[in-house]
């Protein structure tokens, strides 16, 4: 290990990991199982046992060539839960067997002008877990310490993980929906993000309807409390306060505009879309409905969700998969056939 390290466990010097080795569909398995080097924590950073890693849309995204890697054979995975067994002399906050989360954001300049007021989400310099650098699809991670989370009490590893992604950008999409008190929320898709925030609109007093093709989706949105469930081009029974778009379908934006009330606000979730359809400006956008974007998060918005996590208990709902079915978990993501979140379960 490097100097001024504190290393409170036998660590391999290698360890078994995942990377996107030639994005393509996922049917065609762009993912590749390796043995690489067990990385080193540098200055003020962590150095975590991966127990598990949520599967994000995002590393389907990654992995099917949506989104281009930034660094080749990158090892994907930004919902990580593990054990802290190292850590450079310079961390505090994070002690020896301390269960700590690694999520997608990473790093930020901390000097431009967004990270100046307070949107670090918008720094253009950001970098991400799991695509600027190796994520939790692997035995071992490292992370600044800044960017890693203290996680609540209360839950499994494999209930933690989806929070560290899905929860934090559905907390953030909700606050974006500018959803009044007691409001009318529309919610498009049913996925780990979607039945996290779900939750905290309703704990917020929130009438939720929920439009998703799949039927499992469905049940499970009716079994958290929302009013109702029914098709993605389906109409809610009553005019929309607020709108959120987790399914990366362009199609859905005008029919999720034309659910607005006046005055209603559709957020769009999630870090790529298919094309949008040409709007009418009298049916979709008049009577002030206003659509906005989703970008990553700060790290306030995980701390904030967090914190609302560990006050009120969210029901996780989770599909399990062995680490050696990486591949699998996101073939079956692309094809609608996971409810709640996919995890993997890289120890134990």
């Amino acid at each position: 290990m490097l100097r001024l390290v504190r290393v409170w466990e036998d660590v391999p010097e290698t360890m078994t990991a995942w990377v996107v080795h030639e994005p393509g569909p996922v049917g065609g398995g762009p993912l590749r199982r390796v043995t690489i080097p067990v990385p080193q924590p540098g200055a003020g950073e962590i150095l975590v046992r991966v127990e598990v890693c949520a599967v994000c849309r995002t590393d389907l995204h990654l992995a099917e060539g949506d989104l281009e890697p930034r660094a080749p054979d990158i090892v994907p995975g930004h919902e990580v839960v593990g054990r802290v067994v190292a850590a450079a002399d310079d961390v505090t906050g994070f002690g020896h067997g301390q269960r700590a989360g690694i999520a997608w954001l990473r790093w930020t300049c901390g000097r431009c002008r967004y990270c100046r007021r307070g949107d670090e989400n918008l720094c253009p310099s950001s970098r991400y877990t799991g695509w600027d650098a190796h994520g939790g699809y692997a035995e071992y991670a490292v992370a600044p310490a800044a960017y890693a989370y203290a996680l609540p009490d209360g839950y499994t590893a494999e209930e933690l993980a989806p929070l560290l992604c899905a929860g934090i950008i559905g907390y953030r999409a909700l606050r974006r929906s500018a959803l009044p008190a007691g409001g009318r929320l529309g919610v498009y898709g049913f996925g780990a993000s979607a039945h996290l925030a779900t939750q905290v609109a309703l704990a917020e007093g929130a009438t939720v309807h929920v439009l998703t093709r799949a039927a499992a989706a469905r049940e499970l949105a009716l079994s958290l409390g929302a009013s109702s469930a029914a098709g993605a081009d389906d109409e809610p029974p009553e005019p929309l306060d607020a709108a959120i778009l987790f399914a990366p379908v362009g199609d859905l934006v005008p029919v999720a505009l034309a659910a607005l009330d006046a005055g209603g606000t559709l957020a769009i979730a999630g870090i790529h879309l298919s094309d949008i359809p040409t709007l009418d400006y009298q049916r979709h956008l008049f009577r002030e409905r206003q659509v906005r974007s989703v970008t990553a998060n700060t790290r306030d918005d995980g701390r904030a969700f967090l914190a609302f996590a560990g006050r009120q208990h969210l029901n996780v709902t989770t599909t399990p998969y062995p680490f050696d079915a990486a591949d699998q978990a996101l073939a079956d993501l692309a094809a609608d056939r996971v409810n709640g979140a996919a995890v993997l379960r890289v120890r134990g």
